[in-house]
């Protein structure tokens, strides 16, 4: 089956913005052998108008963003973190589509659902609401923060943002915050003896809820 999914370096990603305005924030967590290993973000110029109603969500108005640097700079960032491992978020359709907006391909790289092959997509992801939905299918929700706390992460989550994110950044729908809580979800699924033995490509297969696909994903893996 080949490497366990929790030996490979994984990329956490949360996005603040919209179609809109484009993406406004971003955070990036590292996860290697369970543990936070890096972690990015900063602040993004908008593409366009900053809805009162998303500032109501994320909290960066237009004041708190003048004189950010374009998203468009990061390319450089966001390939090689391509490149390094897969990437992960938490129902990852969102943040697919914002990143497709601002560049819709990376360099070729690293096919990690078939070892051996490469791709020129963001993907595929590594699902954190995909994936609890069905390791524990009778939660009563799968919003970020529910999770968390429904899986008494909360405490760890708040001791990692001590160390990892800005002061003012320390709250849900703060992109560095969700990418780290994210992670935390993700970290957790590897405590669990079953779980950890995963392979990253059983991972992204699971990860992704049209069966079909997913169907392909593991047929892939067999031969």
């Amino acid at each position: 089956m080949g490497t366990n999914w929790t030996e490979r370096s994984i990329h956490f990603l949360d996005f603040e913005g919209s179609v809109a305005s484009g993406i406004v924030e971003y955070g990036v967590v590292t996860l290697q052998g369970g543990e936070v290993k890096a972690t990015a973000t900063r602040l993004c110029r908008p593409t366009g108008k900053v809805r009162t109603e998303d500032v109501a969500v994320h909290g960066l108005d237009a004041t708190v963003l003048a004189g950010a640097a374009s998203l468009t700079d990061d390319f450089e960032r966001f390939a090689a973190w391509r490149e390094s491992g897969p990437l992960a978020a938490h129902f990852a359709g969102a943040e697919n589509s914002l990143l497709k907006s601002v560049w819709p391909y990376p360099r070729s790289s690293p096919d990690f659902a078939r070892p051996g092959k490469e791709i020129a997509e963001w993907g595929p992801w590594i699902d954190t609401g995909a994936l609890y939905r069905q390791f524990y299918p009778r939660l009563a929700s799968y919003k970020l923060a529910d999770l968390v706390a429904a899986c008494g992460l909360q405490p760890e989550l708040n001791e990692l943002a001590a160390t990892h994110c800005p002061e003012s950044r320390r709250h849900y729908h703060a992109a560095p915050y969700d990418a780290l809580a994210g992670a935390v979800l993700l970290r957790a699924l590897g405590r669990e003896p079953q779980l950890a033995e995963l392979s990253i490509m059983q991972l992204l297969a699971l990860s992704t809820l049209d069966g079909g696909k997913r169907d392909a994903l593991q047929q892939e893996e067999l031969f």
